[in-house]
């Protein structure tokens, strides 16, 4: 029987994702004994049972029918097979996570038994840190209490807001795909380095530390963005000479297109698994 205040939680996928979320949760309070994953690779169910002592193993169904929490972190493809594999199987009053991009509620709650509690996530890469940016919505048959075990199972990948499915696609042109535009801009940042003289290496480790300690600057302080960049920029300086030419070559605008890029493909894709 159960120990923790989760439940029995069962993560469907060991991938990437599935492994940040299988970290977390454990830091977050679910006990190794109540944590399963489901993984058809032999070679990495082994790999995950080896560095975090839990159940990992082939078979979605018999994962899931022990679970009361379900955590589905597998490919969009994939998804229409295992839920119909799974429904029948869960627990009365299981809650089924999707951390699944572009993938809406609907799509769930059409393959799972009418009834279903689901939560949507969308969570990004620097969750395998501590340092993720994710926000959940929940399902027609998903209470306030199942938001908020969701929420806290989540806690430890880092900042988790609530917000309606409708800005879930801006939540994922913002800080699902947001990651990879820091990547870009970091190694911008390093090539201009490498332009200007510095060896490569160093380039990229001056490059690395400058986007931290930014950003350590914004959540420590508290400050707007705006504020601080004009503590940087000295009347007729090199700051503001370098930010005139960011302007000049339109940045913030290609930042806006790409969101607005990222927003409009997940839009699409929603789309299509609804379809």
């Amino acid at each position: 029987m159960s120990t923790s205040r989760f439940g029995q939680v069962a993560v469907l996928g060991g991938g990437v994702m599935g492994e940040a979320l299988v970290g977390a949760m454990l830091r977050a309070g679910v006990e190794v004994d109540d944590l399963s994953v489901s993984e058809p690779s032999a070679h990495r169910a082994n790999e995950l049972s080896e560095r975090y002592g839990v159940r990992a193993a082939d078979g979605n169904a018999k994962v899931a029918s022990r679970a009361d929490v379900v955590v589905v972190a597998l490919k969009p493809g994939d998804l229409a097979g295992v839920l119909t594999e799974i429904g029948p199987r869960l627990r009365e009053g299981a809650v089924v996570v999707s951390v699944a991009a572009g993938v809406p509620l609907s799509f769930y709650e059409r393959h799972l038994p009418e009834g279903t509690a689901v939560v949507r996530v969308m969570p990004n890469t620097p969750a395998l840190v501590g340092r993720g940016a994710s926000a959940l919505s929940g399902g027609s048959h998903a209470s306030a209490e199942h938001l908020e075990t969701v929420r806290a199972l989540l806690a430890e990948t880092g900042l988790v807001l609530t917000v309606p499915e409708k800005h879930l696609d801006a939540v994922t042109a913002v800080s699902g795909s947001g990651p990879a535009y820091v990547f870009y801009l970091v190694d911008a940042l390093a090539e201009a380095g490498v332009l200007l003289g510095l060896p490569r290496a160093q380039a990229l480790e001056l490059a690395t530390a400058t986007f931290g300690g930014a950003v350590a600057l914004l959540e420590d302080g508290g400050e707007h963005p705006v504020v601080l960049r004009e503590r940087v920029s000295s009347p007729g300086g090199t700051t503001v000479a370098a930010l005139r030419q960011l302007d000049a070559h339109g940045v913030r605008a290609g930042v806006l297109a790409a969101a607005e890029a990222a927003r409009d493909r997940s839009r699409e894709l929603a789309a299509e698994m609804d379809g």
